[in-house]
């Protein structure tokens, strides 16, 4: 017996109809962090032991500053929906989850810019 209704049924959606947005955008962005990541650690290791002049050389690098940007904005994306999936289902009260869903947001947007903008002012030298 099922309890969802014929056009559920033919649509295929569950229960809130909108299908599993979130789950997949959050595997997607878990498996394109992967190789960023590999990426990330690649470049930190070539830093140790710089002198500023050499890290900031480094960094100015344009496939090392992009990839320093799609690493920051593939695991801040990941890292705001991930959070939030967590605060709609352990927090109860609407107004507080309201509350914590925004400050989630105005977070990862400031932690995401900041990094970004640190690393275009590396890379363009200003």
């Amino acid at each position: 017996m099922s309890m969802r209704t014929p056009l559920g049924r033919v649509r295929g959606l569950g229960a809130a109809g909108t299908g599993t947005d979130h789950f997949w955008v959050q595997r997607v962005t878990a498996v394109a962090g992967i190789p960023l990541t590999v990426g990330f650690i690649v470049i930190v290791a070539m830093l140790v032991g710089r002198n500023h002049a050499a890290t900031v050389q480094i960094l100015a690098s344009p496939i090392v500053a992009l990839t320093m940007i799609l690493f920051i904005a593939t695991i801040v994306y990941h890292m705001w929906i991930g959070m939030q999936v967590i605060i709609e289902d352990y927090v109860n009260d609407p107004l507080h989850k309201a509350v914590v869903v925004m400050a989630n947001t105005f977070f990862c947007c400031v932690m995401g810019l900041a990094s970004i903008f640190a690393v275009l002012k590396i890379s363009f030298g200003v």
